[in-house]
């Protein structure tokens, strides 16, 4: 965990190192990461926002990236990953949620449920902002069943614009001088902003759920 913090803390010299490291590589490299992030349940806390701005801020130095090779690789890593989890969830279904279970409780799939009916495709859309929820949002959009060409439609969107936010962003502003010379408090802003929906969110049900 550690390690992980560290990395994260200061991807963009770790980033670098990779890429000198490994050279046409790392676009397989970051591709695989991303992947992971969305496709698998198992890996929700790895850095997706962070390493997108880290990634364009290092193409625009000229680190050995190049940012309209690593637009298209990232978008297609990510809707991968997005669908192989909707059908591992639509595979397993609702059987995987039970009451007392630590993570995947019924009660989560529930209000996945009912937040999928209120915004509909756009939760998929929406989810993808947030850590950890859009590691779980396609799984859960499949264990509920939500129509495939409908789960396509926006995690295509969703893909496009999350990627094109954070990478064309950092490549465009992270070589503004006071946002290199303090990357570090950069990246630890893009982690706040990420979480800040899920951190209100987590408030809110906490004092709905309070006894009267």
């Amino acid at each position: 965990m550690q390690t992980l913090i560290d990395f994260i803390l200061h991807l963009d010299t770790h980033l670098a190192e990779l890429t000198r490291d490994y050279g046409g590589w790392i676009y397989g490299i970051l591709s695989l990461i991303l992947f992971c992030e969305t496709g698998l349940v198992v890996t929700p806390i790895l850095p997706g926002d962070s390493l997108l701005f880290a990634a364009g801020a290092l193409a625009a130095a000229g680190g050995g990236l190049n940012v309209w090779v690593l637009l298209p690789c990232l978008m297609v890593a990510v809707f991968c990953g997005d669908n192989v989890n909707y059908w591992v969830g639509h595979r397993l279904g609702r059987a995987v949620f039970k009451d007392d279970a630590r993570i995947l409780k019924t009660k989560y799939l529930h209000r996945t449920e009912a937040f999928y009916a209120k915004y509909g495709g756009r939760a998929i859309v929406l989810a993808r902002f947030v850590p950890i929820v859009r590691t779980y949002a396609p799984f859960v959009a499949g264990a509920s069943k939500m129509p495939y060409p409908r789960f396509l439609a926006f995690s295509a969107g969703g893909s496009l614009l999350w990627i094109s936010m954070f990478l064309l962003g950092g490549y465009f502003f992270g070589n503004i001088p006071a946002v290199k010379e303090n990357f570090m408090v950069v990246i630890l802003a893009v982690i706040f902003v990420s979480v800040l929906p899920m951190l209100v969110e987590f408030i809110r049900h906490r004092r709905t759920e309070r006894p009267a």
